[in-house]
């Protein structure tokens, strides 16, 4: 069972001219050129850089210090090298599904979901997870390069430690696969839900504009001031 509000709009629409995202249906100002631009001039083209470089961060991260981390621990510590890779790596992890879940998506793109368990009788005892969904308002400036990126790495991710994964069942090395299951499940929950989301906010968009042109429409057939 899903259910669905608003998120109140906390950008102004000042960017000038509209168009729409293809790949999220989401309005926008139609950038210009972006293909030439290099990562920095990108960047400062973001609504919000801070929080899409810690999106950035906390994407690429984990990943890096899966591949890299028990080379650069050598440097610090010689023993207990794969408790301390493995803990950093659950740390960051953790980190980077908190952060997608509850300030990057709702910062830049505009939605956020959380579960919520209710209960359905009194009487019986029984409960139901519920999904909500939230999606910021219509008109509210969504940013094409902070879209872009969201969305590529968001399913860009669980693909990446999918093929590390078959790594480490070639090396042999399942308890490594065990943290990469996890992981992969809390990319692909949040891809799920986000998608979920993004939908959701369309069809309630599209929903409110069919009702809005027809109570439009009726009202002013029957209006005999009109």
């Amino acid at each position: 069972m899903s259910e669905y509000t608003p998120i109140e709009s906390d950008v102004s629409n000042n960017r000038g001219p509209a168009y729409t995202d293809t790949a999220t249906g989401n309005m926008g100002t139609a950038p210009s050129n972006t293909s030439e631009w290099t990562w920095a001039q990108k960047l400062k083209e973001s609504s919000h850089p801070v929080a899409l470089l810690a999106f950035l961060f906390f994407r690429i991260a984990p990943m890096f210090v899966y591949i890299f981390g028990n080379f650069f621990i050598g440097f610090i510590t010689k023993k207990n090298r794969f408790i301390l890779h493995f803990i950093v790596l659950i740390l960051l992890v953790t980190a980077d599904f908190w952060n997608l879940k509850n300030i990057s998506g709702r910062l830049l793109v505009g939605l956020r979901w959380w579960n919520e368990v209710s209960q359905t009788s009194p009487t019986s005892g029984e409960f139901e997870n519920v999904w909500v969904f939230e999606t910021a308002d219509p008109n509210r400036y969504i940013n094409p390069i902070d879209s872009k990126v969201f969305w590529f790495l968001l399913y860009g991710q669980p693909v990446g430690w999918l093929l590390l994964g078959v790594l480490a069942i070639l090396k042999l090395e399942f308890l490594y696969l065990i943290l990469i299951i996890i992981t992969i499940t809390l990319s692909l929950t949040n891809a799920v839900a986000f998608t979920r989301c993004d939908k959701f906010g369309n069809a309630n968009n599209v929903a409110t504009s069919i009702f809005s042109k027809a109570a439009g429409s009726f009202v002013s057939r029957f209006n005999p001031f009109g």
